[in-house]
């Protein structure tokens, strides 16, 4: 009898102890909100394990398109907040949902098209294309789905001089979904697309499909991260958030960002700006 209350005992030690243990572990993670193509470019898998090792603190994270990532965030759904759409990120700190964002790292985007050119367009600068596959009426598929890409697009027509909504035709394709489908509804349409580098890197069967411009400095795809505001929502994990994106703009984080690269290219370049803006 005296055993069996020993092991009674000495299991109920060890369920206290694992729940312990599981609560030590939920207290050591924060969320991290991002983007859809920042997550399946691999470059969290490579990054997060690199952070836990060097502080104990796991990263959950929430990844989809831009748009719905501040709107999750909006509602105190994550701790931090790591995306590319500075106009809304720098809208987002104004109106005090975080304390403030930091310049990442950068890609840029680029645009694809079939390599027979029927617009013409290679090697000119991304106006310049966009303004003869609009008068062409040559096959483009856009993202269509309010994401970082979809926004960036969007823009880039205003540079060209063209209202999209107006000029978009049979010719103009919209996609509604994300960058991976983008892309393979290109290459099947052989169509124009634009789509950020990782994304194209990755992207294995790509058909007759290649890039055709790229190194425009308006093609820059910006990075920021912010912790969301302790004021706004009291639950947010503000030391551990601020221990993550402190890694991030170290030395050390931007040295792991430089180093991830797929099929010997550098996806992401470091670019931190430590004061913030």
């Amino acid at each position: 009898m005296a055993a069996r209350r020993l092991s009674v005992a000495f299991a109920l030690l060890c369920g206290l102890a694992a729940g312990v243990a599981a609560s030590f572990a939920e207290d050591r993670a924060i969320v991290l909100a991002t983007t859809t193509s920042t997550q399946e470019s691999g470059l969290l898998d490579h990054l997060l394990p690199i952070f836990r090792d060097k502080t104990g603190v796991d990263v959950r994270v929430i990844a989809r398109r831009a748009d719905e990532v501040l709107d999750g965030a909006r509602k105190g759904e994550a701790d931090v907040v790591l995306t590319h759409a500075r106009p809304q990120e720098e809208k987002f700190v104004a109106d005090g949902f975080a304390v403030k964002r930091f310049d990442v790292m950068y890609n840029d985007y680029v645009l694809i098209g079939p390599k027979s050119d029927p617009a013409g367009v290679k090697g000119k600068d991304i106006a310049t294309a966009l303004k003869a596959i609009e008068a062409k009426g040559a096959p483009f598929v856009t993202r269509g789905d309010r994401s970082g890409t979809h926004a960036a697009e969007l823009a880039l027509w205003i540079v060209a001089g063209i209202d999209i909504a107006a000029a978009k035709g049979a010719w103009y394709r919209e996609a509604k979904q994300g960058m991976d489908a983008a892309l393979e509804a290109a290459r099947t349409a052989n169509a124009y697309v634009l789509s950020d580098r990782g994304s194209w890197i990755g992207f294995r069967d790509r058909g007759d499909l290649d890039v055709v411009v790229e190194g425009d400095k308006r093609l820059l795809n910006q990075y920021g991260v912010m912790l969301m505001s302790p004021d706004k929502f009291p639950n947010v994990k503000k030391e551990l958030g601020q221990t993550f994106v402190d890694w991030l703009i170290s030395p050390d984080g931007q040295a792991a960002i430089a180093a991830y690269k797929v099929d010997g290219q550098q996806l992401f370049f470091p670019n931190a700006d430590k004061t913030g803006g």
